[in-house]
Formats: structure tokens, C-alpha cells, sequence
């Protein structure tokens, strides 16, 4: 039963598979041609199209929602909604006001979307919660504090860490309360969604961040359910300081390389999940490419403590067959092995041309993103670049790529960024997984100014 094999996989007993969870969050809607818009707010169309992620990617587990905005729309922050991407805060409660939230606007389960969530997570756990492991993922206290305080928050790490603290564990609070509204609706796991904590540096992690994310793991372990720690980005020297908060298992993206990860995770005795590419495979490639990505993992890793899984949020507009092809991979991987032995992936030829850096008239910043209306680390690099350019717009220009476009994806490569999202101004690579405080950013683009 899949349900028992993530249950094994995350209490680090032995399984005799590895389990399979894809990440089906908006991409659930595509299934019954719904927008976005409609399955984040919509029960009835949310709950249609996860049974239908469950009848066609046979997953072992899957989430109910994958929208890190849920919190931060109670707790005021204004959205930006989509067709195909879930929605974007785009209005920050604390910007201008260093303060901490009222300890009354602790979400309860009257609070913004959360009764529609928990109705469907109520029908779903008894539909097809006896099979099925339910992820009900929250946003983690950093990302909500960040979309509190916007992109001050990382200035603040550096003067104000009190500040910060205090911030987060208001943060962890929140997280509390509404893990123990998903376990009260019969989830059997809490996935802890944290992309920006790849941006913090594990001194900074230990420092401010610790305590707030122990407590919410040591909570969820309370009430009786497991636990998941995701994470966007290049977060490899984080993985080490995300064990010691004490989830049962982590879950990193393409980013990351998950044979050294696991090496760390297995250290801790953690599960560790991931980490299928979410564009150049499962969004652009083929069934091929799903299959070698799966089985080239499978051949790679330690089969205990251990998840297949996307490397975060699939992407709207995946292809079906490629998410099927990346099931019957984990399922049956003697059979795709066979069916790829001499299958080699194909690399985009696109001629790209690079700017010529030296004779530019103005300091270029360019910002090599996942997708900053998606990805939660791109989005705050790319706002610390707009939240600026009022002051910068003389001297400086700026563009944004998604590694969603093919030209994108081929300009990444030949300009040699091996992780996203990166910075870079006048062609190098400046800020690597980390956003930039406006201080920096501003003297660097200033220092180059000819």
C-alpha cells in the first residue's frame, strides 16, 4: 500500500520500493482544465482534480495544496493571482513598519482559504486516505516572515537579529497553528515549505531561524504525524543545519546534489526526497528523459531513506505522459531501464548571443531565475532589483531570465550558472542562492559605474 511505504520511508524502516510523490499542486488543475485561480479557491474543482492526480500518477503521497501565500493572505499581505502559477505576494504588512503582527491574527480555521482547504482535506482523507499518504504543506516561518517584511528581512538578519528572531517565532507559531488544523483534517504528513531558507547561511540559520523551525518539527511529532522539511534553491551547506531542527525527512530540488545530500541526511538518520528537474525534463523534455532522470537516480542513491519525488511544485503546463512516464519509472524501474538503455538526452542548440559587457553603456544586472512567479527565492531576488531601480535606473538596466523558456534555459548554460537563482552584474556571477540587502546591491552596481 502506498500510504505504508511513505509511512516506512519517513520512520527510516525498511521498504521494499522506493516511494513515489509527485508534487501536483496547480499542475493538479491542467488534469481537469482548471486555471490556478480556480483550484486554490475553488473546493469543489481543488478536489475533483487531486483525484485525478491520484487516478492517473498513482502516487504513493501527494499534497492537497501547494500555495505558499495561504498564511500571508491572512495575515494581510496582498496577492497577485495567475492562470498557471500560484498566487505572488505582492504587498509587504511590515515594509515600512518594524513591528510584530498581533498575536490575535494567529490563523484559525475560519481564516481566509483555510475552511475551504480543510473541507477538501477532510473529503480527500476519506476518500482515498487509506492508500494514499496526504501532504498538507505549510509555509514555513522564514518565507512568511519574508513576505512580511519583505526584502528588509535580510538587512535586518545583519542589524537587527533580535528582530528577526522575534519575527520568526511568530512565524513558527503560525505554522503551529495551522499544521494542527491539517493534522485535526487527517493529514499524515506536514510538509514545512521553506524555499528562502537556501538564501540564509547556516550560521544565520542557527542563529535566528533554529528555534522556530525546531518547534514547529518537535509540535507536528506531538500530535502523532510526520514530518518534511522542503527547500528551494542551492541549499547544500544548508542541508546539515535543516537536520539538526529534527524533521523525518528533507526534500530539495534539482539544485542540490542529492547522492552528497544524502550522504548528510543519512548522517542525521532523515529522509530525503526529491529531485526530478522541474523544467528541462519534466516541463520541456520527453517520457524518455522523465524515465532516465528516475531510473539515473535510483542507480545513483541508497534505496533507504528515501522519496522520488519532482523537485518542487511541477510546473502548470507539464505534460501528462511525462509525469506518467516518471511513475511507471519508480514503479517499475527494471522495465524503464530496459526501454532507455540507449536513450541519450538532447540539448537544445540555440545560439544565444552574450552582451559584450565592456562597451555597455549602463551597469547590466542579470537575473537568472526558476521563475520568479513561481519560486519564492527568485521572486525576492528579482524584488531587490525593482525595489531599487527608482534609484539605480540612470546608471543601471536589468533583465530577468526563467528557466522555463528555452532560449533562457540555453543562455543560462552557456553563461555557466550551475544553480538558481543567480545575479550577476556585468556578466559575472555575483550572488549565487543568496539575495543581495539593498546596501550591497546598490554599492556593487555603483562601483562599476564607468
Amino acid at each position: 500500500m502506498g500510504k505504508e511505504l511513505v509511512f516506512q520511508a519517513l520512520r527510516h524502516e525498511k521498504t521494499d520500493t522506493v516511494p513515489w510523490v509527485p508534487f501536483a499542486g496547480v499542475h493538479a488543475g491542467k488534469l481537469k482544465g482548471y486555471t490556478a485561480e480556480e483550484v486554490l479557491t475553488d473546493s469543489d474543482k481543488l478536489f475533483e482534480s487531486l483525484m485525478e492526480v491520484n487516478r492517473m500518477y498513482m502516487p504513493d503521497g501527494m499534497p492537497v495544496l501547494f500555495d505558499l501565500q495561504v498564511e500571508a493572505e491572512i495575515l494581510g499581505c496582498n496577492l497577485l493571482w495567475a492562470r498557471d502559477n500560484p498566487p505572488s505576494v505582492r504587498s509587504h504588512p511590515l515594509a515600512e513598519d518594524k513591528s510584530l503582527p498581533c498575536k490575535c491574527m494567529i490563523p484559525t480555521r475560519e481564516s481566509g482559504r483555510l475552511p475551504m482547504i480543510l473541507e477538501v482535506m477532510e473529503r480527500l482523507k476519506a476518500s482515498i486516505g487509506e492508500t494514499t499518504a496526504l501532504y498538507g504543506l505549510v509555509c514555513g516561518p522564514f518565507t512568511l516572515a519574508s513576505h512580511l517584511r519583505g526584502t528588509n528581512i535580510f538587512m535586518d538578519m545583519v542589524k537587527e537579529p533580535a528582530y528577526v528572531k522575534e519575527l520568526i517565532d511568530f512565524c513558527s507559531e503560525v505554522c503551529i497553528a495551522v499544521s494542527d488544523l491539517y493534522i485535526e483534517a487527517g493529514m499524515d504528513v506536514i510538509a514545512v515549505v521553506d524555499p528562502l531558507v537556501s538564501q540564509v547561511s547556516p550560521k544565520h540559520i542557527e542563529a535566528m531561524l533554529s528555534d522556530g523551525f525546531t518547534a514547529v518539527f518537535d509540535f507536528i511529532r506531538s500530535k502523532g504525524a510526520l514530518s518534511c522539511f522542503f527547500v528551494c534553491g542551492n541549499a547544500s551547506k544548508q542541508i546539515e543545519v535543516m537536520c539538526k531542527m529534527g524533521p523525518d525527512g528533507v526534500s530539495v530540488d534539482e539544485n542540490v546534489n542529492l547522492v552528497t545530500a544524502k550522504e548528510v541526511t543519512d548522517k542525521y538518520n532523515i529522509t530525503i526526497g526529491g529531485n526530478i528537474p522541474l523544467t528541462t525534463t519534466m516541463l520541456l523534455g520527453n517520457q524518455e528523459d522523465n524515465m532516465k532522470a528516475v531510473v539515473d537516480l535510483l542507480d545513483s542513491l541508497d534505496h533507504h531513506n528515501l522519496i522520488i519525488s519532482p523537485g518542487c511544485d511541477m510546473p502548470y503546463d507539464t505534460p501528462i505522459e511525462n509525469t506518467v512516464a516518471a511513475a511507471q519509472a519508480v514503479k517499475h524501474t527494471a522495465e524503464a531501464r530496459k526501454m532507455i538503455e540507449n536513450y541519450t538526452v538532447v540539448i537544445d542548440d540555440i545560439d544565444i548571443e552574450i552582451p559584450d559587457y565592456a562597451n555597455l553603456d549602463k551597469v547590466l544586472v542579470e537575473l537568472f531565475t526558476l521563475d520568479p512567479e513561481q519560486c519564492a527565492a527568485c521572486t525576492y531576488m528579482v524584488n531587490s532589483v525593482v525595489d531599487i531601480y527608482d534609484e539605480i535606473k540612470d546608471i543601471a538596466d536589468y533583465k530577468v531570465y526563467k528557466y522555463n523558456v528555452r532560449e533562457d534555459i540555453a543562455r543560462t548554460r552557456k553563461m555557466g550558472i550551475a544553480n538558481l537563482p543567480t545575479m550577476c552584474i556585468n556578466g559575472e556571477q555575483k550572488w549565487i542562492s543568496i539575495i543581495p540587502s539593498k546596501e550591497e546591491l546598490l554599492s556593487e552596481i555603483r562601483s562599476r559605474v564607468k
